[in-house]
């Protein structure tokens, strides 16, 4: 009798969730299948072809510091690059990239293809097969049964996603692709808590009908990339448009609000305020006149582009006529409309930081499936997922990484301790150390956990040793070189900063300061620059470090402890809190809280072991 292979990791999702989390646990030596509804769709980009972002860009730099593909990908498809919010300060500098959609898709799946230790194949999943509390294996609707020791669901908008245009709805986890039903159904069997969220994504539109000489012209910029190892030349680049709304438009909406599901009560999911549909904008807004529209290519071989801003879910025919009220879009002609989408996930409070559920033993969620919305948060989590699945199989402690050090333990703190009330975003405001926490320097924070988990090379981790030597060689010389200046002694590091002299006049006179890469000199240049306010936050942190380092017991009997209130006993019986640090930031848990908390440890900590304690 034949056998089905057996697995060590089964990851369900061929997003980006999917994929990152897959290639991270055959990355570590481990036997992992990726399983999805269509391998022709693999990192497919729902929504816009664009990576990076606003805080987004600082989880993809992190990722890839990490070891994960999302950075390489995006580097050897990206048709144009921008470097968001340059004005401001480097804390909020956000790399962003325009990719070329198709090949997105097909750069992952051929870069999968032939990864070590990693199966793709295609299928359905109808069943997990679970066992004293613990998943085996799973089952899918074409009768495959597959053995495994930890599973990633990764499933996306497919867990029963509906889909709208106007009155018209129909099952679909995203435009051409049929919904996951038996998936949601086994969640729920298993006694999961599952919520509804929706999204949705604007029209596309054909090239020949834009007419682009009353648009304006965003290019491309040349200092910006993704991953820290880039080789790739850059594919051609290719300019954006950005063109407004107008009080016409805005009518034109207006009138037609009885037409849109989402105003007719026709969707019960809770979509993202952060990034509302047109009717949203109108309506919530109406002081304003105008709103931006970004018209923005979807590829190098196809001529639809992608119109940013005017995500909507209005009947087809209002869409024809909004979009043409719009100037440069008076003759546009619709490649595939707008649509919203509802889908499943699973609510906040039923994983551990590491993103294992609290009650099946080797079951992980990631991406969309956990409340967020965005290729890049979800590939954050399928990094984490595969890194954690992986050391599950191994018997090794999870890796999980602190708000204090990255945007992705940022993410997933949160999304451990709040309640959603809408698809989870990413922003730089969410970082109280985001001064540290910055785009430039993620493989000096976070390459050594990389190297850790065997996600990368000892080359390339020497890379960034050398690196931070340099750093603190050429930063004690100018701390420690004095230069004449007037009437006073300065250092060269204060001619730096008060932007007198520049780092290549200074080598002229100093010999001993050396050639420096772009990077480094960026890191120099930022630390000496913020020195204050980095010293503050380290000091903040290491406060931080005193909560986090003060461990709460599995299955502590928060009920028994007196003086607390009842709404933090709950809400911390319900979470189970693994550290003080993480039960402080819990909604509904006070720091009168947390201090009494700390009392019951302490007394838990000193009690005989032969003995119960009251707390």
């Amino acid at each position: 009798m034949s056998k089905c292979p057996n697995y060590d990791v089964i990851v369900i999702g061929g997003g980006h969730a999917g994929c990152e989390a897959a290639h991270a646990s055959a990355r570590m030596g481990i036997t992992t299948l990726l399983i999805t509804m269509n391998l022709d769709s693999i990192a497919k980009m729902s929504c816009n072809p664009a990576i990076g972002g606003t805080a987004k860009g600082h989880i993809v730099r992190e990722i890839d510091a990490l070891g994960g593909i999302m950075g390489k990908i995006t580097d050897r498809t990206a048709i144009q690059y921008r470097m968001l919010n340059r004005s401001k300060g480097p804390a909020v500098w956000s790399p962003r990239a325009q990719c070329d959609k198709l090949l997105y898709h097909l750069e992952m799946k051929k870069y999968l293809e032939e990864v070590p230790n990693l199966d793709l194949l295609q299928g359905t999943i109808d069943k997990l097969l679970i066992d004293s509390g613990r998943v085996v294996g799973i089952q899918t609707t074409e009768g495959i049964t597959l053995t495994c020791s930890a599973i990633i669901i990764s499933a996306g908008t497919f867990m029963r996603g509906l889909m709208h245009i106007g009155s018209a709805h129909f099952a679909g986890g995203r435009s051409g692709d049929s919904p996951s039903i038996g998936l949601s159904l086994t969640l729920k069997n298993l006694g999961f808590q599952l919520g509804r969220l929706k999204t949705g994504t604007p029209p596309r539109i054909h090239k020949k009908s834009i007419d682009f000489t009353s648009l304006t012209r965003q290019s491309s910029e040349e200092d910006v990339s993704f991953s820290f190892d880039r080789q790739e030349a850059r594919l051609p680049q290719i300019d954006c448009f950005i063109t407004y709304t107008n009080s016409n438009t805005h009518q034109i909406v207006q009138k037609n609000l009885h037409l849109s599901p989402l105003y007719i009560g026709k969707i019960e999911g809770l979509g993202p305020r952060y990034c509302p549909s047109l009717e949203d904008k109108i309506v919530k807004f109406p002081d304003r006149d105008r709103h931006q529209v970004f018209l923005e290519p979807e590829g190098l071989h196809t001529q639809e582009y992608y119109v940013n801003g005017i995500s909507t879910c209005l009947p087809f025919s209002v869409q024809y006529e909004f979009l043409r009220s719009i100037c440069g879009l008076e003759e546009a002609i619709i490649t595939r409309p707008a649509y919203a989408i509802e889908y499943d996930y699973l609510i906040s409070g039923q994983l551990t930081p590491s993103l294992e559920s609290k009650q099946i033993s080797g079951l992980f969620f990631a991406g969309q499936v956990n409340g967020t919305t965005g290729y890049e948060e979800a590939a954050g989590q399928g990094l984490i997922a595969g890194i954690n699945a992986a050391r599950k199989v191994m018997n090794k402690p999870p890796l999980e990484l602190k708000r204090s050090e990255s945007y992705i333990g940022v993410m997933l703190d949160e999304l451990f301790t709040k309640e959603l009330d809408e698809p989870y975003r990413m922003f730089t405001s969410r970082a109280e150390y985001r001064l540290l926490l910055r785009q430039d320097n993620a493989d000096l924070r976070l390459r050594h956990y990389g190297y850790e988990m065997g996600l990368i090379t000892l080359a390339q981790y020497q890379k960034v040793i050398d690196k931070e030597k340099k750093i603190k060689l050429v930063t004690e010389l100018l701390q420690t070189t004095h230069k004449r200046a007037s009437d006073r002694k300065v250092t060269l590091a204060q001619l730096l900063c008060s932007g007198s002299a520049s780092y290549s006049t200074l080598q002229q006179e100093y010999p001993a300061l050396p050639q420096l890469s772009f990077e480094v000199h960026q890191q120099i240049m930022i630390s000496m620059q913020y020195t204050g306010y980095l010293q503050k936050q380290e000091e903040q942190i290491q406060r931080l470090k005193d909560l986090e380092q003060t461990t709460i017991p599995m299955n502590f009997h928060y009920e028994n402890i007196q003086g607390m209130r009842n709404e933090a006993k709950e809400r911390l019986q319900k979470l189970q809190p693994t550290t003080l640090g993480i039960a402080s930031r819990l909604a509904g848990v006070s720091p009168a809280d947390i201090s009494i908390l700390l009392i019951a440890l302490r007394k838990y900590s000193n009690a005989p072991t032969t003995s119960t304690t009251s707390l």
